[in-house]
């Protein structure tokens, strides 16, 4: 599981006294644990895709936070960010392309948006970037 690698490297990172990475990853932790404890209110578990998605959403904040050093011209917080950002990537799992969102929504019969919408969240949630698909299927029509 995605958590247990994460796990791992934050001993690493602590071990080799790394705090940009420590940072990050103390973050992704808390907020995994406060997914698990929603999922498991809930009686569920956390997946993977969750994890990706958690993941997602911290590279979202991340990116707006570099932006805001940015125009701040905080140049060290911005390495700092840009290095949380690479650490987040390695992460996720490939992203499915705009070819191969095309060619699944070819697949489908029916191409009206709420069909389309959910066949990408119940079978490729954390591996398709929702907007895209959204953009792709707009483009088709």
């Amino acid at each position: 599981m995605i958590e247990d690698e994460i796990k791992k490297a934050n001993v690493e990172a602590m071990k080799n006294k790394d705090t940009v990475a420590r940072a990050f990853y103390s973050v992704l932790m808390n907020k995994i644990m406060l997914e698990k404890i929603n999922k498991r209110e809930k009686g569920q578990e956390l997946t993977d895709a969750d994890t990706s998605n958690i993941i997602q959403k911290m590279i979202k904040e991340l990116g707006d936070e570099k932006e805001n050093y940015q125009k701040a011209g905080n140049m060290a917080e911005v390495e700092h960010i840009s290095r949380q950002l690479e650490i987040a990537k390695t992460y996720l799992p490939k992203m499915l392309s705009e070819d191969e969102i095309k060619a699944e929504i070819k697949k489908l019969g029916d191409n009206s948006i709420p069909v389309v919408m959910k066949h990408f969240k119940q079978n490729f949630n954390g591996k398709v970037d929702m907007r895209l698909v959204q953009e792709v299927l707009k483009g088709m029509q």
